[in-house]
């Protein structure tokens, strides 16, 4: 029997609520419980209705997305809905499921929910920057332990499938996640997509080619597709 995740939608943009509608009614273990249209309507219905999972928007009217979660004692799953990139690090403070960016493609949404019905589900925590001084981290789950990676020490990350080994100065560890989820969490935080296996620190860049960039010694190819752009911030950079 199909394990089935009752689902409600919260989200202002009736347009960004039908696509997700749409996409729900494909999948045959989500089923849509309802669609609110603000955070008060959607408290009064998790006190009804029992819900696993909510996709949310960040931006809403009366309360937003994140204050809403702040005030949920036993919240249920969350995949946050946001034309908004640069929320994502927080986003993952409050241990989301996902964090899918408008407009949002099928296969990429089907790639989140997915993740609920995977064991162990794979989770990052990001830590709470209270302090400027404060180093941004991340914890991974290695094995049964979560390991904590300083950003600034990583040097690339390379994908194995639906594997990720990240390459710090010091360490090396291997934890089960996507490379384009971490690309999505890393967004503006000094890292490049390089090659659909690689995403490389920029400042940790010490020689590059038409073809390959170096770092700490080790060659790491660029893809067809990531030239220009490599490029661009290569002459940028100079």
């Amino acid at each position: 029997m199909i394990q089935r995740y009752n689902c409600i939608i919260v989200e202002d943009e009736p347009l960004a609520a039908e696509v997700l509608q749409d996409y729900i009614k494909q999948v045959p273990f989500l089923q849509l419980k309802g669609v609110c249209n603000d955070a008060i309507f959607a408290m009064e219905m998790l006190q009804k209705e029992p819900v696993d999972l909510m996709f949310l928007d960040i931006h809403l009217p009366k309360l937003k997305g994140f204050d809403f979660i702040k005030t949920l004692k036993q919240p249920p799953h969350v995949i946050i809905t946001s034309a908004y990139h640069e929320y994502a690090l927080q986003g993952y403070e409050y241990n989301v499921v996902d964090y899918l960016l408008k407009p949002i493609e099928f296969n990429r949404f089907l790639m989140a929910v997915n993740k609920l019905r995977q064991s162990p589900v794979p989770e990052i925590r990001i830590s709470s920057l209270m302090q400027s001084n404060d180093r941004a981290h991340l914890f991974f789950n290695v094995s049964k332990k979560k390991v904590k990676v300083y950003l600034d020490d990583i040097l690339y990350i390379e994908s194995l499938k639906e594997y990720i080994r990240i390459f710090t100065s010091n360490k090396t560890i291997l934890t089960k996640f996507q490379l384009g989820q971490i690309e999505e969490l890393l967004a503006k935080n000094n890292f490049l997509r390089i090659h659909r296996s690689f995403i490389v620190a920029k400042d940790k860049i010490d020689a590059f080619t038409a073809t390959d960039v170096e770092i700490n010694g080790k060659q790491i190819p660029i893809g067809r597709s990531y030239k220009e752009q490599v490029q661009a911030m290569m002459e940028k950079a100079n």
